[in-house]
């Protein structure tokens, strides 16, 4: 049998709602299906009048006292619930961690494209991480790569306002600054 290994996109996190019968509060507080408060019944009665208008009882808020329920046709509920779901989805961006990799001996040309893909970074709403990685004898000349870093972050800060997470430091062989967009 073949395994499938690609990754399976996520179900959308709608909370479970309770239907008719599945419903285990003796009373509920019912709306119709505009949102008009039809008061407090017992769950049978409420389950009954949503038979006789051909829907379902969907119980909307169970931590309520007495918990809300409303007669609405559940398929459309759902799919509306998941349309919200989907939608804040969309609009959501999780800072994700971008990594700009410089030398001791970069050329201005190369320093300007690094600085464009740092704006684009920033204009996504990204963190930047620049580093420098210290090579043979550059381990003993540290201070010039904290310059670079410094210059890297003034020519962005000329384009960009920009926020410093973690400022410029040495981790071993490496000289790195985290920043972010004000």
């Amino acid at each position: 049998m073949r395994i499938s290994r690609k990754k399976r996109p996520d179900k959308p996190l709608i909370p479970k709602f309770w239907i008719n019968e599945r419903i285990r509060a003796e009373e509920v507080r019912v709306l119709d299906d505009e949102g008009k408060n039809l008061g407090v019944m017992s769950t049978k009665d409420a389950i009954a009048k949503a038979r006789a208008e051909e829907k379902d009882l969907v119980e909307i808020n169970p931590k309520a006292d007495p918990p809300v329920a409303k007669i609405t046709n559940f398929t459309q509920f759902k799919y509306q619930k998941e349309k919200e779901v989907r939608k804040q989805k969309l609009n959501s961006h999780i800072a994700e961690l971008k990594g700009i990799r410089l030398s001791m001996r970069i050329s201005d040309h190369d320093m300007n494209v690094r600085l464009n893909q740092a704006i684009k970074f920033l204009n996504r709403g990204d963190k930047v991480r620049t580093e420098v990685i210290l090579r043979g004898r550059e381990k003993g000349k540290a201070e010039l790569a904290h310059e670079v870093i410094r210059r890297f972050c003034t020519l962005t800060e000329a384009q960009f306002p920009i926020r410093f997470e973690q400022n410029i430091m040495r981790q071993g062989n490496k000289v790195t600054a985290i920043f972010t967009k004000k």
